[in-house]
């Protein structure tokens, strides 16, 4: 197994979220990695847990990556975060990025679930892709 692409893949995931234009309109470039401090915009996007399984074959080292990509708005309803999930989903689904370490093989859309945040009008989506990737530089 290897987990030596990990960093890589989220960077380039990171690029090619805040990259994008239609995105970047949608949320007035609020994708982060980590929360900022202070008060945080009404609609933004953030990245989240992981899990990763070994995917190794005989040709080297290799993993499948599970990574979650969160939408949170504090609008009433889930109308502005369906349109920037779908934004989310149009920019990584099938999406061939560079990486700095090993190879993309593979990244499509898995699932997602919405739901309202406690009781006000928090709501949330998590985007579930799947990422393949081959570790070229595993001994």
């Amino acid at each position: 197994m290897s987990y030596g692409v990990a960093a890589a893949l989220q960077s380039a995931v990171f690029q090619a979220l805040t990259n994008d234009a239609p995105l970047d309109a949608l949320l007035d470039g609020a994708v982060y990695d980590a929360l900022p401090p202070g008060t945080l915009p009404s609609l933004y996007a953030i990245l989240g847990s992981e899990d990763v399984k070994d995917a190794s074959d005989q040709t080297g080292g290799g993993a499948l990556h599970e990574f979650t990509v969160t939408v949170v708005t504090e609008s009433a309803g889930f109308a502005s975060a369906k349109v920037a999930a779908a934004a989310i989903s149009d920019v990584l689904a099938g999406a061939s990025l560079p990486l700095t370490r090993g190879t993309l093989v593979a990244l499509n859309f898995y699932k997602a679930k919405a739901a309202r945040v406690g009781t006000g009008d928090m709501r949330q989506i998590n985007l579930i892709f799947r990422a393949r990737v081959s570790d070229d530089t595993t001994p």
